[in-house]
């Protein structure tokens, strides 16, 4: 993985496809490629590193023609070397493949390839079986080869195809997650994995669903079922701004993000929100009857949608009286979860594509569940996968480290445990309105944290060049802890823990000493006293400890060497406006750091391999 683009027209097709290549680095990458086609020639170069160094190698104007495909990797097999870079070729170099997704039984495939066709292989990876194997099964129809060749690759791919002996056409297939998005406009037929990198040129795409296959040219794309029947498919219209995946000022789009929050927020309560306060969730198709007859909730995620689903337990089994588990997607099919067709599952993911949750969904609707994912982008691989779907409009995320994406989620989770529990009237009218009101309230806050970030940059310059930081807290603020050490983590790369405050005494507190800098969150008003145990446990040990507290209640403050404030909020809303407070200040420590903050070592941003 991590970018596929592709053109087939009449143009230049090296310009459009490092355009769209450009438009897909937010995704994390550590190599590039291209591949060519042109009067029955393929030619491709390749290049470890970011973009510009592939760009410097491709200045040739007779490295270009009407087809091609380019992809951005991050690596999972092999390093990131040029070798391992995409497009790989098949050893007559007539045939090149861009893939995104994992083939899990590439050592076998390799294995025969080696043994019974003496197919010498030149990368490391378990992307260049597939060239080969297509290459084998070619005699004078590329998409019958496709077709033989996927049904031999075991795992989650998304492919796109060239072939210097069927010169004027892509052929691209999808099977098990990896997304796929084809187009055709005035220029010609496009293919991309991700929208961004078809908007400058047409807002009316065909999502390339599971088990199909497309072909496109320059006339325009057809698309295929797995048993080779032409299918008619509506394209879907994507209605929001190119300017809003681009910086529009800002020198990093983490903190477009951050100060777009107010807005992600507002945006995602008009859509769920009647103007007397009533809860718009119908549309969902979750009946009272079915809610009635749910006698457990899992919640499933990864990263930080998993740290959103750890409030949002609290908050369903608070107004809703349903016992909820949360669990990783990575572990939740392995472990076997007891699941019948009376168990809700509700999956979160920023894109919509997160292979494990992908596939922990397919699997619990197996078992018989019923699934409500939560995504931002709408006609996503999960979307579609589930029963029911609450998307949070968000607006296109750009950087790696997720922020608006997170804050949306937990507002949408809000809002889903409040109509929960009014339709299973274990809340009353009085009781959602009190916390529809700090909802709607909530912006204004997370304005007032971005107005004032003074304090925030101080203690920034004062502890970047920390290697040891804590965050811990108790009730709601141990999720913010754990969301907050990971925006630490993915763009400072500072070794920092997130713990349960009450979990330091046994055995975590062995690590505390002068050295560590010490996040104490006291934003759980009936938790301060435990916390202020807890701090002085830290102090007793020599550790610097800045507490967070909201400025109506600063008496932990006293306790610690430093305090920072939030404005002052209800308990529920806390972890909504303190996680922005704890997203400035990575960004600000990754700043001082001199980290390449929106694309951070080792990440991508959608996880499309598990």
């Amino acid at each position: 993985m991590c970018g596929i683009v592709g053109y087939a027209g009449e143009g230049s097709a090296k310009a459009m496809i490092v355009s769209g290549l450009r438009s897909l680095e937010y995704r994390g990458y550590d190599s590039s490629g291209i591949a060519i086609v042109k009067r029955g020639r393929l030619t491709v170069r390749k290049e470890s590193g970011k973009l510009k160094a592939l760009e410097a190698r491709i200045t040739d104007p007779d490295f270009d023609g009407p087809v091609g495909i380019g992809h951005t990797r991050w690596a999972t097999h092999g390093a990131p070397t040029r070798e391992n870079a995409h497009p790989h070729v098949s050893a007559d170099g007539r045939i090149a493949i861009v893939h995104n997704g994992i083939i899990e039984n590439y050592m076998d495939i390799k294995a025969e390839l080696i043994r019974d066709h003496g197919v010498e292989f030149v990368s490391e990876t378990d992307s260049e079986v597939i060239a080969h194997l297509i290459r084998l099964y070619f005699e004078d129809d590329l998409v019958l080869a496709v077709r033989k060749a996927a049904d031999r690759l075991h795992g989650s791919y998304a492919l796109a195809v060239v072939c210097a002996d069927d010169p004027d056409r892509i052929v691209a297939i999808r099977r098990n997650a990896a997304p796929l998005i084809a187009a055709h406009c005035e220029e010609g037929g496009l293919i991309a994995s991700d929208i961004p990198a078809l908007l400058p040129y047409t807002r009316d795409v065909y999502i390339v669903e599971d088990g199909e296959l497309a072909i496109v040219t320059k006339q325009g794309v057809e698309l295929y079922d797995e048993d080779g029947t032409r299918m008619k498919r509506t394209r879907t219209h994507i209605d929001w701004d190119i300017a809003a995946a681009e910086k529009v000022g800002y020198d990093h789009f983490m903190q477009k993000e951050i100060y777009e929050q107010p807005a992600a927020i507002r945006e995602t309560l008009a859509r769920r929100l009647s103007k007397d306060g009533r809860i718009l969730l119908d549309d969902l198709g979750l009946t009272k009857e079915e809610l009635g007859q749910t006698d457990r909730i899992y919640i499933v995620a990864c990263g930080t949608a998993y740290h959103a689903g750890l409030l949002g337990k609290t908050m369903i089994e608070r107004y809703a009286k349903i016992p909820v588990e949360v669990d990783r997607s990575s572990e939740f099919r392995y472990r076997e979860p007891l699941i019948t067709d009376q168990t809700l599952v509700i999956c979160i993911s920023q894109s919509g594509e997160t292979t494990d949750t992908l596939e922990a969904l397919r699997d619990a609707k197996r078992r018989g569940a019923r699934v409500l994912s939560v995504v931002n982008v709408v006609g996503s691989s999960i979307a579609r996968a589930s029963d029911h779907v609450f998307y949070t409009w968000a607006g296109p995320e750009i950087a790696v480290a997720s922020t608006k994406a997170y804050t949306t989620q937990l507002v949408s989770l809000y809002l889903i445990a409040l109509y929960m529990g009014l339709m299973c009237k274990t809340t009353t009218k009085d009781e959602a309105a009190v916390l529809i009101e700090g909802l709607r309230g909530t912006p204004a806050l997370i304005q007032e944290v971005l107005d004032g970030q003074d304090k925030i940059v101080e203690l920034a310059k004062q502890h970047y060049k920390k290697e040891k930081i804590f965050f811990a807290g108790r009730g709601m603020d141990v999720a913010t802890a754990e969301e907050a050490s990971l925006k630490l983590k993915e763009i400072t790369y500072i070794n920092s823990f997130a713990i349960a405050a009450g979990e330091l005494k046994h055995g975590t507190i062995a690590l505390i000493t002068k050295d560590v800098f010490f996040f104490a969150l006291a934003t759980q008003t009936k938790l301060y006293d435990k916390m202020l145990s807890n701090v002085k446990e830290m102090k007793a040990r020599q550790a610097q400890v800045v507490a967070l507290c909201k400025v109506s209640d600063p008496r932990l403050s006293e306790a610690a060497d430093d305090a920072a404030f939030i404005p002052d909020c209800s308990d529920e809303i806390a972890p909504v406006v303190a996680i922005v407070f704890f997203q400035l200040f990575a960004y600000h420590v990754a700043r001082l750091r001199g980290r390449e903050i929106d694309q951070p070592r080792n990440l991508a941003k959608s996880v499309t391999v598990e």
